[in-house]
């Protein structure tokens, strides 16, 4: 039976497919909570991306353009799951699949849009981060109805208020030397 080694390259490629998959982690999140900040580490600096007919641009143009019209709606949640990674030195390509949900009012009506497609994207490793040179949303189906009342009031916030970013504040505050 033989053993890996911290140097072993199989070992790089996991560290490489887990890293892509944080900056994936990381896009759902920079959706959900309107951060910019956030939104702009996943790509590269001019990297581009292709939503169909909503977006065609840099990356950083996208996420500005999100955030924007995120904003206008009440609440969404991006569920981002079914990743393949593909890893070649310092490349890479994946496809994750996408789960988003997104309420808005409408002539006094709470409307809700379920959709569902793919996020194709080609990768590379700058200084040592993963980041997006180019993604291509793949659309594959919506549903748009009418929703219920909230049972419970939520509390989770769209910004860096929500409670998320003092846990992960606090920890690092505790963590440091």
């Amino acid at each position: 039976m033989s053993t890996l080694s911290l140097t072993d390259p199989a070992v790089q490629v996991v560290a490489d497919k887990q890293a892509i998959t944080e900056q994936l982690h990381n896009y759902a999140r920079a959706m959900d909570r309107i951060d910019h900040e956030l939104g702009y580490a996943v790509w590269h600096e001019g990297g581009g991306a292709e939503y169909g007919p909503m977006f065609s641009g840099t990356g950083r143009g996208f996420i500005d353009w999100v955030c924007e019209t995120h904003r206008t709606l009440i609440a969404h949640a991006h569920l981002i799951s079914n990743i393949q990674i593909r890893v070649d030195g310092d490349l890479a390509a994946s496809e994750s699949y996408v789960h988003v949900n997104l309420r808005y009012a409408e002539e006094g009506r709470l409307r809700q849009i379920v959709g569902f497609g793919r996020y194709l994207d080609r990768w590379s490793r700058r200084d040592g981060r993963w980041a997006i040179d180019h993604r291509i949303y793949v659309q594959d189906f919506d549903d748009i109805r009418d929703a219920g009342p909230q049972i419970v009031e939520p509390w989770g916030r769209r910004d860096s208020s929500d409670p998320s970013y003092a846990l992960f504040e606090a920890f690092e505050k505790e963590t440091r030397l």
